[in-house]
């Protein structure tokens, strides 16, 4: 499915010639922005970049409606490549579904690496100039304690941790709507982590500030902070299973007892090895509930 997002900058500006281009290129849903692309919370398109589903296509008919910077743009890619989406650009010649635009993709890579490498660079070597004409590197406000200073510092990095919560949103704000408020933090975060065991690790702590942060911003409910419901061992064991199928829907029958077994849950006999029957017994038992769709069975 292609999926489109147009923006302009204020309601005085006209949305109409993003809209039919995305509708020409084939776009069946298309969410439409109306902000600053330097705004820190832009709630159409988390809620664009969380729609996405593997084997979508997420399009924008400007490079500039999308990205604020070619870090951000490279951060959306690289988030929508790892959950096996796409990304086209009508205006431009980047299209990640295709070996062309791959290539293209990968430059900016290079570009952005080239940069971060030179801003780097010139970085330390304004520290040694300063070293050796006997001044001190870094703000001297910030060092005077100057409290402007100070709060600009503070402004910077909530607007960094803001850009990076944002960035990566579809990857776990989805499962905590879909696991929240009926299971625990602390199974949202085995399911968050057991799904990027590569990448940086969620802990209850940081979700929750994370999650606070988007229901201040109005791109959360603020039901996802209610207290989780008592459930049953078995109860708990199947809504741990759901939330595992659903963050990671390729996941195999051994692949979810792995994970299980790498979490040290004991199966419902209280055994330490989980079976394939056993993890499926538990997802037959999700789909009667109604927690997942009904689908054919996995290997």
């Amino acid at each position: 499915m292609l999926i489109g997002y147009a923006r302009v900058s204020t309601d005085k500006q006209d949305l109409t010639g993003q809209l039919a281009s995305l509708r020409q290129a084939g776009c069946t849903r298309i969410f439409e922005e109306r902000l600053s692309g330097a705004s820190r919370a832009r709630p159409e398109l988390t809620k664009a970049l969380a729609a996405v589903g593997r084997g979508d296509v997420l399009v924008v008919a400007r490079l500039d409606r999308l990205a604020r910077s070619l870090s951000h743009l490279l951060a959306v890619i690289e988030d929508l490549t790892g959950r096996g989406a796409g990304f086209r650009s009508l205006a431009d010649t980047i299209d990640t579904t295709s070996p062309h635009g791959m290539l293209t993709l990968q430059i900016l890579g290079a570009v952005a690496e080239f940069e971060r490498q030179l801003i780097r660079e010139r970085t330390m070597v304004g520290i040694e100039v300063a070293r050796a004409k006997g001044k001190k590197p870094g703000n001297p406000q910030l060092r005077a304690g100057n409290p402007d200073a100070k709060r600009k510092i503070a402004r910077a990095r909530e607007q960094a941790y803001f850009d990076k919560l944002n960035a990566t949103a579809s990857t776990w704000l989805p499962i905590v709507r879909q696991m929240r408020p009926h299971q625990r933090w602390e199974d949202v975060v085995r399911v968050l982590n057991a799904r990027a065991a590569d990448g940086e690790r969620w802990t209850v702590e940081r979700l929750r500030r994370a999650v606070d942060r988007f229901i201040a911003d109005g791109l959360a409910e603020p039901e996802l902070l209610g207290k989780a419901t008592p459930r049953s061992a078995d109860d708990r064991l199947m809504t741990l299973v759901a939330g595992m199928t659903r963050a990671n829907p390729d996941m195999t029958l051994a692949g979810i007892g792995a994970q299980l077994e790498a979490m040290y849950e004991r199966t419902p006999s209280g055994g330490r090895r989980w079976a394939p029957g056993s993890v499926k017994s538990l997802l037959d038992r999700a789909r009667k509930r109604g927690l997942l769709p009904v689908s054919s069975d996995r290997a």
